[in-house]
């Protein structure tokens, strides 16, 4: 295979063990960095700032080289930087090549550094990763606890960047944001913590509203595929290893492969 092939390869390819350890180093990064925008927002000393500011700086050098070879790699590069992966990929990376730049109109760039959880997606949606989870259920159950995860992780971000400078008393630190984001998508409303700019009143309408469009569907999706596991039978494959079936099943459903027969148990 040629350069551009080999590095395709161990970027794409989560079937291949470079691909999926790549990948998974990748999420590793991402979740390493997500956790330090965290810790920053509480009281540290500024020794440990600054080595968390070095360690971040690492992490986009390497997402930057990321984004390069995979544009590079790609077949149609209009399409890939189209793409939806690319474009998560690219909100992971705009808002600290922006840092040094200080125009109004710009600055509320910043805030998308809370979306680089998004890039944890593109893992989420290969079934190469979830070779340990054999059931529909639990691949479901792992999504749908991500993606809830995730709307209450971006949505706590970013009330506590448009807050924290205007109500530093009331959103001091990311947990803080966290509690308000919980009690607002679930509708709850204390009203103990309340925004005050008109970005942060913004963000909230768009909380509650996800939180009541979005939260019901995701467990109503989840009931589905727990009603449709009791409709099936375990059977492994012996091409893939995926173990459930639906009971009239003949076929893997996840690779094709003849399906053994099945014995009935024994009576007594």
């Amino acid at each position: 295979m040629s350069l551009r092939q080999t590095l395709e390869t161990y970027l794409e390819d989560l079937d291949h063990p470079i691909g999926r350890a790549t990948n998974l180093a990748i999420a590793g990064l991402v979740v390493l960095s997500s956790a330090i925008f965290v810790i920053q927002t509480y009281p540290i000393p500024p020794e440990v700032r600054q080595i968390m500011n070095w360690v971040n700086g690492a992490i986009l050098i390497i997402f930057m080289v990321e984004y390069a070879l995979r544009l590079w790699c790609a077949r149609f590069r209009l399409r890939y930087i189209l793409s939806l992966y690319a474009l998560i990929d690219l909100l992971a990376i705009l808002p600290y090549l922006l840092v040094a730049i200080d125009i109004g109109f710009l600055r509320f760039l910043r805030i998308f550094r809370w979306f680089r959880i998004l890039r944890l997606v593109r893992l989420l949606e290969e079934r190469a990763l979830f070779h340990r989870l054999s059931s529909e259920d639990s691949i479901a159950l792992v999504r749908v606890l991500f993606t809830l995860f995730t709307i209450i992780f971006i949505s706590s971000g970013l009330i506590y960047q448009t807050e924290h400078l205007q109500n530093p008393d009331v959103f001091r630190t990311f947990f803080d944001a966290f509690y308000f984001s919980v009690v607002t998508m679930t509708t709850v409303g204390f009203g103990d913590v309340t925004p005050i700019s008109d970005a942060g009143r913004f963000i909230t309408v768009m909380m509650i509203l996800t939180g009541v469009a979005l939260i019901p569907w995701q467990l109503s999706t989840l009931i589905k595929e727990l009603v449709k596991a009791t409709g099936q039978r375990e059977i492994v494959c012996s091409q893939c290893g995926h173990s459930l079936h639906d009971a009239d099943a003949k076929f893997c459903k996840r690779c094709g492969t003849v399906l053994p027969l099945s014995v009935p148990n024994p009576p007594g």
